[in-house]
């Protein structure tokens, strides 16, 4: 089994180099996915998140309402780290699961956004980071996801930066070009990382 990390900022298209790499057959281990299962409605995660942040993390029909926790926890980092303390345990015990479930032959690639930023590049043989300009993914996350921009530049600094990702980075996935050019490097990497199985 091949472990991959896959990081890149937001913007970078990340995702569709996920998609890519599952459509050559990589089995995905997919954090936001996952994120998201463990606090379910009926999920202990979701029984915990209320016990710690109280019922008006609630929408009305008992899901987790993300605008409102989201504003509790961003606006105050001892409570982020509140919530991280809950959610971040639950999604590793969820990914070493699917990992686990994994054929022996298989390359698994967890698409983990924050890699950098909580240091797990050694947990994986190997990091490959989607990169593209400062300025490209601006232009995408305003022009494609209809952010402002100034919403963009906030999200974009929160995360780590273009040169800490590509410190860590094992192969580099340019994104910065038309989608076109996508497909082609994305298979050229796959096949990279078969030869490394042989």
């Amino acid at each position: 089994m091949l472990k991959i990390g896959l990081t890149g900022g937001i913007g970078a298209g990340k995702s569709e180099v996920s998609r890519l790499l599952a459509a050559h057959g990589a089995v995905i281990v997919d954090s936001d996915v996952i994120a998201r299962e463990v606090v379910a409605p009926g999920t202990d995660g979701l029984k915990a998140v209320v016990a710690e942040f109280g019922e008006g993390v609630l929408t009305a029909d008992g899901a987790l309402d993300r605008p409102a926790l989201g504003a509790v926890v961003f606006a105050d980092p001892a409570r982020l780290q509140a919530l991280n303390a809950i959610v971040h345990p639950l999604v590793r015990a969820r990914s070493a699961e699917l990992e686990a479930a994994a054929a022996p032959d298989a390359v698994v690639v967890h698409d983990v956004p924050l890699l950098a930023e909580n240091g797990l590049a050694p947990l994986y043989d190997l990091v490959i980071v989607v990169d593209a300009a400062d300025e490209v993914r601006i232009d995408r996350l305003v022009r494609v996801r209809g952010m402002a921009e100034a919403e963009a530049r906030a999200r974009m600094a929160a995360q780590a930066s273009r040169a800490d990702r590509l410190a860590i980075a094992d192969v580099v996935i340019d994104n910065g070009g038309p989608l076109e050019a996508l497909a082609p490097r994305v298979a050229e990497v796959w096949s990279e990382l078969k030869a490394r199985q042989v």
